[in-house]
């Protein structure tokens, strides 16, 4: 494997699995780090701040700050700022947007319908949310994630779930969608970074978001098997990877 400057890591997944780190994560990207390249890492997940993502690697033993997470709540609140959004979504989307500058409604009217991850998914949510997009209002959808990574092996239902829920609703889909595999993201990380595409490597364990996500952007990627994919689901994955390692603990070993 050639040298990179800048690595893009996913999270769930590749970095840990709900609250257990991946063994030899953490040595990787000290490797990585002590080696001069930048480390960012992206995720789809809307239910959490930069700041809070940043705590929780720090409290599994990794280097992070919030600065070097971008997130689709990030995304989604970088796309509506200054205008208006009622949310479907955790705290944790509807705090990014805030703090982007855009206002985050409950009554009235509003700009769009900001839709991610919602542990907390109502009838009336889903209700209110597709009668304002029938009345106007742009639907944006921080994912398309069906499911998510949990401890234990466990897959959970994803933003993509609810998404789908208000868009059959709706009548509709979304217009926009942040996280991956559009290239919003990563084309957010490489123009902050400043480092150009063929010194950039992407990791995830998605073939269909995080590999197409790299195929879009056009940089190199690996696809790591301790998430979704096993090495069965490799061999068939379609974009191809640049490289397919057992754990980005591989990434230390080359």
């Amino acid at each position: 494997m050639k040298p990179y400057r800048l690595y893009i890591f996913d999270l769930d997944g590749v970095i840990y699995r709900g609250g257990e780190p991946i063994s030899g994560a953490s040595s990787a990207l000290e490797r990585i780090r002590s080696g001069g390249a930048a480390v960012r890492f992206l995720t789809n997940n809307s239910a959490q701040t930069r700041a809070a993502f940043a705590d929780k690697l720090r409290g599994l033993g990794f280097a992070a700050e919030p600065e070097e997470v971008f997130s689709s709540a990030y995304g989604a609140a970088r796309h509506v700022a200054p205008g208006s959004a009622f949310v479907v979504g955790e705290p944790g989307l509807k705090a990014e947007l805030e703090g982007a500058g855009a206002r985050v409604v409950e009554e009235g009217g509003a700009d769009w319908v900001a839709v991610g991850i919602c542990r907390g998914l109502t009838y009336d949510l889903i209700d209110e949310a597709q009668w304002r997009i029938r009345r106007g209002a742009r639907f944006l959808a921080t994912n398309i994630d069906s499911t998510y990574p949990d401890e234990g092996g466990r897959l959970r239902p994803g933003a993509g779930s609810v998404v789908a829920a208000v868009a059959e609703a709706a009548g509709r889909r979304p217009e926009i969608t942040i996280g991956k595999p559009e290239p919003a993201l990563a084309l957010m990380i490489l123009e902050d970074s400043g480092i150009s595409l063929n010194e950039t490597l992407l990791v995830g364990d998605r073939p269909d978001t995080d590999i197409e996500c790299a195929r879009r952007v056009g940089c190199d990627s690996a696809l790591v098997l301790t998430g979704v994919t096993s090495r069965a689901d490799a061999a068939r994955a379609v974009p191809k990877p640049t490289y397919v390692l057992d754990s980005v603990a591989g990434l230390a070993a080359e």
